[in-house]
């Protein structure tokens, strides 16, 4: 029988994860702070004052919602260029992307959906995952967690 008693490191492993899920924590709320501040400025204020409205009452994916996104092209360029939860921001897409960047990019895209005629979300992630070369498990746990917010 040993004398060793786990407490002590147990308590050090809890203070540790502790310590990371708060830096987690701290850094998704300061992305909701700043969270698209791009699109209150030059060059894609203009544009999204423009068009969004018309992207409002089209359905996400459809080719008359992808003809409209190419007048937006300039804006969404300087967007993905200055906002890393876009796949579009990293030379490799998601596959560059961090943990906090996917949680971003998932709480984006839940909340755009909502912009939409007929938004939903489950069809928008089948639309991204061949977009953006997801794989299936990422877009499973999107599922859950989607699933798991509409039951709080």
């Amino acid at each position: 029988m040993s004398n060793y008693d786990s407490k002590a490191d147990t308590l050090e492993h809890i203070r540790k994860v502790s310590q990371n899920l708060n830096n987690f924590s701290k850094d998704l709320l300061e992305r909701a702070n700043v969270h698209d501040e791009s699109k209150l400025h030059s060059p894609e204020k203009e544009l999204f004052d423009e068009l969004t409205p018309k992207l409002a009452g089209l359905t996400y994916g459809s080719e008359e919602y992808t003809a409209n996104l190419k007048e937006l092209q300039v804006a969404l360029d300087h967007h993905y260029a200055n906002n890393s939860h876009h796949p579009q921001y990293h030379p490799n897409g998601v596959n560059d992307m961090t943990l906090m960047d996917v949680v971003e990019m998932f709480c984006d895209w839940k909340a755009a959906v909502e912009r939409t005629k007929d938004g939903n979300f489950d069809k928008s992630l089948e639309i991204n995952e061949k977009r953006f070369s997801i794989s299936p498990q990422l877009i499973q746990i999107f599922k859950n967690t989607n699933d798991e917010l509409r039951r709080k």
